[in-house]
């Protein structure tokens, strides 16, 4: 209809300029006209765009929740400390690691549905981080921590120097130097306990003047 409509209208301009009388001209003008209003209406009419909200919620993932495994054994020698955590159905894949310098932590996922976390926020001593890493095994996960300098550790976490006197001027000398031997002696060897004793006892007997003298 519209082509139809076109036609018409283009054989109606070219009567227009060739009409002489005004009475003719002013009766094809008034039809061209109507037929551009016909074509106006019969043209089909733009999709209005749909506006669009950009203010979306994005959901956020819950922060995962974890299981402090903080019963666990370890070995070591002088290069390395292992760290023996037993747990059965742990994926290697999905074992994250962190090793600084004086920390790791080990986040285990979806063990069972559950996540598992074994962590030391501050070593004993300093290690090489680039050189640490996390074996998975059937029933336990090996964490291999390289020593920065070879030695033995007397404890997996760090702890203060027990073995300083203390500068309490107002406190008994001889009372520091008994808590020194008690602390050497937890956390001395078989044979360190056995110097610490016999020299705890002689100051006892008064057999020596000075318990120290005996492992000095």
């Amino acid at each position: 209809m519209a082509n139809d409509l076109s036609l018409d209208l283009e054989e109606l301009r070219h009567l227009q300029s060739i009409a002489k009388r005004q009475r003719v001209v002013s009766f094809i003008s008034s039809e061209i006209h109507n037929l551009e209003k016909q074509l106006n209406d019969a043209a089909p009419v733009a999709p209005t765009p749909t506006s669009i909200s950009t203010n979306l919620k994005i959901a956020t993932e819950p922060a995962l929740k974890y299981t402090t495994l903080g019963s666990f054994s370890w070995d070591q020698d002088t290069d390395k400390v292992k760290i023996y955590v037993f747990l059965e159905g742990v994926n290697q894949e999905k074992v994250e690691t962190e090793f600084n310098p004086m920390s790791v932590d080990v986040k285990i996922h979806d063990v069972n549905g559950k996540n598992y976390r074994c962590g030391i926020p501050k070593l004993n001593k300093e290690i090489v981080p680039e050189k640490c890493r996390v074996l998975v095994k059937p029933t336990k996960v090996i964490i291999t921590l390289i020593k920065a300098s070879k030695g033995n550790w007397l404890d997996l976490h760090f702890k203060d120097d027990k073995l300083k006197p203390s500068l309490d001027k107002d406190r008994d000398p001889m009372a520091g130097i008994m808590d020194l031997m008690k602390n050497m002696y937890e956390d001395g060897d078989d044979e360190m306990k056995k110097t610490i004793a016999k020299a705890w006892t002689d100051a006892r007997t008064g057999k020596g003047a000075d318990p120290m003298q005996s492992y000095r």
